[in-house]
């Protein structure tokens, strides 16, 4: 059951929580954008909340309600409904629910306020058949830049020991991190060569650190480096392990991170970070509140592809590998030959449809065929990955 709005605004008032702007005046457009975690952690989150900010600099009138650290641990007695009835009551026509964490609700939420346009990130609901009308689903295909980072930790690593400290279990968790388990692998092969790459996944339990929750991001990190390896990367939503890194290097360690998420990520320490897969959401929230606004917005599940050319810069592309200081010369020589690659087959025409490096022979976790020789993963079947590929160390399930 809903809960009244003068409720609401006490909670959120007394948890400092919601960030809502005066009344809109009659030509503003207003959206609502909600968060699992605060705007400024340096990663997901905060890769969000910009991408709000992008909207309302490049669209006249547009204005964005935020609500941060919608979860369990921080706000246990405020639910997603109650956000949006508040995000509603204010007059936002376009709610932004920006969390696998959110899917569910999102989809249950949608038919109470058919007038208003949800878009669920990186859910799956229009792709299964099972969304209302009146919710939409976007991912970025961040599997690219993650096959980019994992090349970057290989050409980084001198004891061929790469470490990822993942949040949660499931499909996107799994396919992202492959991806970077690919990309690290084939260019260990190719520029390294020499013993087998040793690629090990640990996962915290959520999508950032909560005490007495989750395992603890520092001491996962330091984990790793204490036992020789010499890269770490994230698939968390913050950034904990760049700093980790550049501790260790404070003591005369060689020892690198590489975050994810957010541009912002490497700004910790930049010394002790190779680079870092990012989302630029600005541009396809726009292209949402853009369409809604002139009253052309279709349901849609939108898998969006980096752009091309622009595969590292983050001011034009929707996600892509942006690079860090811990790189040297010659390994920056080897990236961008990697990434030409890279590039190169994603423009071919003959591998539409297809990831790079997601190519047979390729072996589930538990000797499963995932693809033939020569034969490539439909992309689907990345999206819904059940397992991690053969060849990398660490749970493939929660249970």
């Amino acid at each position: 059951m809903i809960r009244k709005t003068s409720v609401l605004l006490a909670v959120a008032l007394a948890l400092l929580l919601v960030a809502i702007a005066p009344v809109m005046a009659q030509d503003e457009f207003v959206f609502g954008m909600v968060l699992v975690g605060p705007k400024d952690d340096r990663g997901w989150s905060q890769a969000h909340y910009e991408g709000g900010l992008y909207v309302e600099e490049n669209l006249p009138g547009a204005k964005m309600l935020v609500f941060e650290k919608l979860n369990a641990a921080d706000t246990p007695e405020t639910t997603l409904a109650d956000v949006v009835a508040l995000f509603v009551e204010e007059g936002a026509q376009v709610i932004f629910t920006t969390s696998d964490a959110f899917e569910e609700d999102t989809a249950a939420l949608a038919p109470q306020y058919p007038d208003i346009v949800f878009i669920n990130v990186s859910g799956d609901d229009v792709l299964t058949g099972e969304a209302p009308a009146n919710l939409g689903n976007v991912m970025a295909m961040g599997e690219w830049p993650r096959l980019i980072s994992g090349c970057a930790a290989a050409l980084a690593s001198e004891t061929g020991k790469i470490g990822y400290v993942g949040p949660l279990i499931n499909a996107e968790t799994r396919r992202v991190a492959a991806s970077a388990f690919l990309g690290a692998k084939y260019c260990w092969d190719k520029y390294k060569g020499g013993s087998d790459l040793e690629f090990s996944v640990t996962w915290i339990g959520f999508w950032f650190a909560i005490p007495g929750v989750t395992l603890d991001v520092t001491e996962e990190t330091n984990r790793f480096f204490d036992n020789g390896f010499d890269i770490v990367l994230s698939g968390l939503d913050t950034a904990e392990m760049v700093t980790v890194a550049a501790a260790r290097q404070a003591e005369g360690e060689k020892v690198f991170a590489v975050p994810y998420n957010s541009i912002s990520g490497c700004t910790q320490a930049p010394a002790a970070c190779l680079g870092v897969p990012f989302y630029n959401w600005g541009l396809p929230y726009l292209d949402l509140v853009s369409q809604v606004q002139a009253g052309e917005w279709e349901q849609l599940w939108d898998w969006v592809a980096p752009t091309w050319e622009s595969i590292s810069d983050p001011a034009v592309t929707v996600t892509g590998f942006a690079l860090g200081e811990g790189l040297t010369e010659e390994q920056l020589v080897l990236l961008d030959e990697f990434t030409a690659e890279v590039v190169a087959y994603a423009t071919d025409e003959a591998n539409i449809n297809t990831i790079y490096l997601w190519q047979g022979p390729l072996n589930l976790q538990d000797g499963t065929a995932l693809a033939a020789e020569g034969v490539a993963v439909d992309p689907i079947d990345v999206w819904y990955l059940p397992q991690l590929l053969e060849g990398m160390n660490g749970a493939s399930t929660s249970e």
